[in-house]
């Protein structure tokens, strides 16, 4: 693949929804073209103490943050006929499809490939959680639970394997 969209979410709580920050990574012709990075104002709007410690996030920081359709304007057209990448497809498509459903948005339907699904099929690793295929894959994901970060590691995996 050499055109594709990367793309995470973190989320606020233990509901699809709840969406409180998303990267995406455009590649184009084999070469990372683009990148976007918000906070979002999630739905149900609180934060679990685990979700936090895992990315950081709190309601002090995206309570003044745009809500899904406002900043999915901003990528809609960045994206517009790529497939979509993630490590871990069901999650990030699973969040997807949620907030078009609660927004009463219409549901494109993107293609979305697994970049975690494909590093069990390729590498031989002790695990396949994505700091571990995206160091196999020659990318340092220190900022993990970054949306931004781990969309563009997912991105380097995808160039790597898919």
């Amino acid at each position: 693949m050499q055109n594709f969209v990367a793309i995470d979410f973190e989320t606020a709580n233990g509901s699809r929804t709840s969406v409180c920050s998303v990267g995406i990574v455009v590649v184009r012709g084999g070469e990372i073209a683009d990148k976007f990075y918000s906070l979002i104002r999630p739905t149900p709007n609180y934060y679990t103490f685990w979700t936090t410690q895992i990315h950081g996030l709190t309601r002090a920081d995206t309570d003044d943050a745009p809500t899904v359709p406002e900043v999915w304007a901003q990528i809609a057209q960045r994206i517009q006929g790529l497939p979509l990448v993630a490590h871990n497809r069901p999650f990030d498509e699973g969040c997807l499809k949620a907030v078009f459903a609660q927004y009463g948005m219409e549901y494109p339907y993107y293609e979305f490939h697994c970049t975690l699904r494909a590093s069990r099929r390729c590498l031989r690793l002790p695990n396949h959680q994505l700091h571990t295929v995206a160091a196999a894959c020659g990318y340092d994901l220190t900022a993990h639970h970054n949306a931004l970060a781990d969309a563009e590691a997912a991105a380097v995996i995808a160039l790597k394997i898919l």
